[in-house]
């Protein structure tokens, strides 16, 4: 009886929110959508052919520069008429690096930021996960210190811990007087993981590095034993600004061109592979269904753009420079919606930072699983950090994107040297394109949306709410006074 019950709701939504456009036709151009994709997508292909001819896709290096031309290209083949969004940001790559523990030189790598030369020698101070809680736990144990802090929540911990992002728990050690900053991996065995140590994308002021698990559990285990350990992290980095540009096709809606749905995935990489999975499934995605909606000649109502995004593994310097340049032009208030694909593979369902359009988006998820019974449309509401949505939640605009999952040995290799073509899943990342592309066509050519740009007062109840504001305050992006 409930399932009926909700059923009815939603179809009853569904006519209420579409009186102009009858159920039939949307679900004609899903099943084109469907179609087309399954036979004809070509984001995998592309996806190996970028891999394999650029390598990694670092801003600000050469093979960052080639990434934007291959995406230009590609738009422009398809028909679009493509803008590069140039922007100046400061720019890291590694040098060298050396990491002793006991005599014992340690397999590592820094993490981006790091400063552009070190030479730091010291005890170390356990601090377990890193967290403020385990600093307010042992006063002045970091203080002076190298600090080994897990990038993860370590087994044993309390439940409800909420972990912080990498950056976070750098702050937090220079906060509390720590001379570097050695992180070990959660990933099992010997696997590394990079990634900026930076909330803020400047350099930072201590070293900061990555060592494997095995190690890391090992070192924690002599630590624990009371005897002495010291260790020395000699490093050189380079640091300085450089030009990158966002990639952006637009394609104009008939009858609300000044309403835009953002749909972005960042295009760069780190440098320790090809990135396929980070970001290269979600770039691709991006790429393939602005082919889509041009093989299928589409046009919905609002106007669309499709952005490939620069410099978001290093501080999500484009997609900041996209919402500059939008507080700029004055045109902010005609983003809608930002959808962001990161990494997003296989989807089930939808997510959203605001239940506002939950009909909405049940309702384009129940056409969707008319094509395809495994997806499940689920949807999950909820505010989150870190990646290209960010700039835009943070000035109220509602944000989404799909949910779906990764192998686990796709995610053991986040920010590593294992990330490579051989872990995509052509059929899974024909998933993300098809059922990402009925989404973003749903939300282009609704009537009405319901969800608005949140005012200041309400951001804030919502991040409030969301348990972000320690982040934010630690990332100096809380710009309120309490």
């Amino acid at each position: 009886m409930i399932r009926i019950v909700i059923s009815v709701f939603l179809l009853l939504a569904f006519g209420h929110l579409l009186p102009a456009q009858s159920r039939d036709e949307w679900s004609s151009i899903f099943s084109r959508i469907n179609g087309e994709v399954s036979s004809s997508s070509m984001a995998y292909k592309n996806l190996q052919n970028a891999t394999s001819a650029i390598g990694h896709r670092l801003t600000g290096s050469a093979e960052g520069a080639k990434a934007e031309e291959y995406a230009f290209q590609l738009l422009t083949s398809y028909g679009f008429t493509v803008n590069y969004a140039p922007f100046e940001a400061e720019s890291w790559s590694r040098g060298t690096l050396s990491v002793t523990i006991n005599r014992r030189k340690y397999k590592a790598v820094a993490l981006a930021h790091s400063p552009v030369k070190a030479d730091v020698s010291g005890n170390i101070a356990d601090m377990g996960n890193g967290l403020d809680e385990d600093y307010q736990n042992s006063p002045g144990k970091a203080n002076g210190k190298i600090v080994l802090v897990s990038l993860g929540i370590l087994p044993g911990s309390p439940k409800g811990l909420r972990n912080l992002h990498r950056s976070e728990k750098t702050a937090l050690a220079v906060r509390h007087g720590a001379k570097a900053i050695i992180f070990l991996n959660s990933a099992p065995g010997d696997i590394l993981l990079t990634g900026t140590a930076s909330v803020t994308g400047k350099l930072i002021t201590i070293p900061a590095v990555c060592i494997g698990n095995s190690d890391g559990m090992q070192l924690k285990v002599a630590l624990r034993s009371k005897q002495k350990n010291s260790a020395r992290i000699t490093m050189t980095n380079f640091s300085g600004t450089i030009r990158a540009r966002n990639v952006i096709a637009t394609l104009p809606g008939k009858s609300k061109p000044h309403e835009k749905i953002i749909i972005g995935g960042h295009l760069d990489s780190w440098d320790l592979a090809t990135g396929a999975i980070d970001n290269g499934i979600g770039a691709f995605s991006v790429i393939d269904i602005a082919r889509t909606f041009k093989a299928l000649n589409l046009q919905p109502e609002r106007t669309v753009v499709f952005v490939l995004f620069m410099g978001e593994e290093e501080g999500l310097l484009g997609s900041k420079a996209y919402i500059e340049q939008a507080l700029k032009e004055g045109t902010i208030n005609e983003i809608k919606y930002m959808l962001n694909l990161d990494m997003s593979n296989n989807p089930k369902g939808f997510t959203a930072t605001t239940d506002a359009d939950q009909a909405l988006f049940k309702a384009i998820g129940r056409l969707a699983r008319d094509n395809d019974s495994s997806f499940t449309n689920s949807f999950h509401p909820g505010l989150g950090l870190h990646s290209d949505h960010q700039p835009f939640m943070l000035q109220g605009i509602p944000t989404g994107g799909v949910a779906g999952a990764l192998s686990r040995e796709a995610l053991n290799c986040y920010h590593a040297d294992c990330d490579v073509f051989e872990l995509v899943n052509e059929e899974e990342l024909k998933n993300t394109v098809r059922f990402a592309a009925m989404l973003l066509y749903g939300l282009a050519d609704a009537p009405q949306l319901e969800a608005a740009r949140l005012s200041d007062e309400a951001l804030k109840a919502a991040l409030l709410q969301s348990n972000l504001k320690e982040a934010l305050k630690i990332s100096g992006d809380w710009r309120w006074d309490d």
